[in-house]
């Protein structure tokens, strides 16, 4: 099929510039002599895909294979929709245009639960049907990763194999299978079930109790592993430093180098904190090396160091000064995302360059110091009050803290807690600076993740949370700090897509058949299209969200393994009811997570043979 022309459709949408391509450092290869092409699809729009970073990897890996091109889609807004169906036109890739249909094979990317009918309408866009049953040969294979393949079940029905885990080699792996069995189909989806980390859903059967509880997946050839592992790289992975630079202003318009990857202070509602174990760190000559190499490809002057702590990077201090006094002359502007709440992170912050007194972010995540501790996050309250009255000190008025509600053992003297410590801190500011401080209080309702020691716990309903919400605008109006906070059915929607079964694709399907899309977008949001789809396919959002599940009940994730076992998560799970505390395993003794298993290091420790 030719590719699409452009001309007649860019001047009726809202930023055009999301569907143009041609931007800085795109990768554009002939497409009659590439065999394999590849589309990178992210279920969302270009400002939110462009600030992801896992595209960037893939499409670099992917693109310096000589015999494979890689492009990128991003999910087309309301109206781009609206102009391509109307014209009986499909969805297209950015770099040269084609219809996603042309393409050997389809990507996607799932970062959060509430795109799924993103997925779904983008297929259908692109005139592919959504369900894999009803695909042959003639069609792309739809993958897909991200961190919501740890529970691939929900999305199922939909995507012809997953990769579990890290895709920066396995995707490689899966490449040779593809080269080799592109002609056909079933073996190649056999073949690919042998490889580690590839989960084919069409291979396996799922089972269920008459109760409705979920009993046992079974693989149904020789071929599959009854146990899917989680891929794991041994190092972070070389920065892309010559990303794609956008036309239009994204939601993370900077660079951004990725210095470590995983965290081992075992918050415990905290799934990336599990899924991304174990802790592995960029060489500090390397970060140094990579934030030069994407000043000069892409003219950043400002950079993020990200990981999921990225204070706790060792002699994070070190690399800071590092990198100050090396491009010190380029003016240089470098942004910590993710940094622990005490003084040091106030005085890394003073030290770094070009640092505009703008708001500091930090996520004490329960206002009372019992709950901390029963998250597995135990920061004094002492703690806390002196970081903000550290940063009061040096000029920052601006705060933004993000909390959460529905905790475990959580009560109404914990949320009052959270008034109470906000209280507190706006009355630090005040004393300290003579002017009241901008102070910005966001809350979340805990949705129980998959894969933490949180998993077989019910998430608050709705009515549970209205009194918890109630009392937090009253006492945070009084205390004159901004609140927000997450509408309690999204939150629900996204722990029962989060901790659903392979059930759940009906109700996708009949979610999105009804207009749902956009549904991490509150403009977008139709709650009724899923009550519809659950009633449709006879299911109960509350027997997936608001269900406390036994210990010893069988979970839809339970053959995708970790590497964090079970047998450590249930015993968090005690510790959590007990508010014992768990200490970080890099700076004191192994907790035997399951990690010793595969990695050297871990194992290392676990046996006593190596010092942090």
């Amino acid at each position: 099929m030719k590719m699409i022309p452009l001309d007649d459709i860019l001047y009726q949408v809202s930023k055009p510039a999301r569907y143009t391509g041609g931007e800085w450092n795109s990768i554009v290869k002939d497409w009659q002599a590439t065999p394999v092409r590849i589309a990178l699809a992210f279920p969302d729009i270009y400002e939110v895909g462009m600030s992801n970073l896992a595209i960037p990897i893939l499409y670099q890996i992917l693109n310096s294979q000589p015999d494979v091109l890689a492009e990128r889609v991003y999910a087309p807004w309301a109206d781009m929709e609206t102009f391509l169906r109307r014209h009986n036109l499909p969805l297209f890739s950015l770099e040269t245009k084609r219809p996603l249909s042309d393409f050997d094979i389809i990507g996607f990317s799932l970062g959060y639960e509430l795109t799924y009918t993103n997925v779904l309408n983008m297929l259908d866009l692109a005139r592919i049907p959504p369900f894999s049953h009803r695909r042959d040969r003639s069609h792309p294979l739809i993958i897909a990763g991200g961190s919501c393949a740890l529970n691939p079940e929900p999305m199922a029905d939909f995507i012809d194999l997953f990769v579990i885990g890290e895709a920066e080699e396995a995707i490689l792996r899966l490449l040779e299978v593809f080269r080799a069995y592109r002609d056909n189909r079933e073996e190649l989806l056999r073949q690919a079930s042998t490889l580690p980390g590839i989960y084919v859903p069409s291979l396996y059967q799922a089972r269920y109790h008459k109760d409705g509880t979920f009993a046992d997946i079974t693989s149904e050839t020789s071929e599959a592993r009854p146990a899917i592992e989680r891929q794991i790289v041994t190092k972070v992975p070389q920065p892309v430093t010559r990303p794609v630079v956008p036309y239009i202003e994204v939601i993370h318009d900077r660079g951004a180098i990725e210095i470590q990857r995983g965290c081992s202070r075992g918050c415990r509602f905290c799934q990336a904190g599990m899924i991304y174990r174990p802790v592995r760190e960029l060489p500090q000559q390397e970060v140094t090396n990579a934030v030069g190499a994407l000043m000069r490809n892409c003219g950043y002057n400002e950079v993020s160091l990200v990981s999921l702590s990225t204070g706790d990077y060792r002699n994070i201090d070190g690399l800071i000064g590092r990198l100050s006094g090396r491009y010190h002359q380029d003016n240089l502007t470098l942004s910590l995302p993710s940094l622990r709440l005490d003084t040091s992170s106030i005085e890394l912050i003073e030290s770094l360059p070009s640092r505009r007194k703008t708001t500091l972010t930090f996520a004490p995540e329960a206002g009372s110091e019992r709950l901390r501790q029963v998250i597995n996050k135990s920061i004094r309250e002492e703690t806390i009050l002196d970081t903000f009255a550290a940063a009061f000190n040096r000029g920052w008025l601006n705060l933004k803290l993000y909390f959460m509600v529905g905790l475990p053992t959580e009560t109404m003297d914990d949320v009052k807690s959270i008034v109470d410590l906000v209280t507190k801190t706006c009355q630090l500011g005040r004393k300290t600076r003579n002017k009241p401080p901008r102070v910005r209080v966001s809350v979340g309702t805990f949705v129980p993740k998959p894969h933490t020691p949180c998993q077989w716990l019910a998430q608050d309903t709705e009515e549970q949370l209205t009194p918890k919400h109630e009392l937090l605008k009253q006492g945070l109006r009084r205390a004159g700090a901004q609140l927000s906070w997450q509408d309690p059915k999204t939150s629900q929607l996204e722990a029962v897509l989060s901790r659903g079964d392979r059930r759940l694709g009906q109700v996708i399907f009949k979610a999105w058949e009804s207009g749902s899309k956009f549904d991490a977008w509150h403009e977008h949001f139709n709650y009724d299209n899923w009550l519809h789809g659950f009633k449709e396919s006879g299911l109960d959002p509350a027997f997936y969200a608001c269900r406390e599940r036994p210990l010893d009940e069988s979970l839809p994730w339970q053959h995708i393994d970790i590497g964090v076992t079970p047998a450590f998560l249930k015993e968090e799970y005690q510790n959590m009811w007990q508010g014992k505390e768990t200490t970080d395993c890099r700076h004191g003794a192994c907790n035997a997570c399951g990690l010793q298993r595969w990695h050297t290091e871990c194992r290392q420790k676990a046996n006593g043979t190596t010092i942090d």
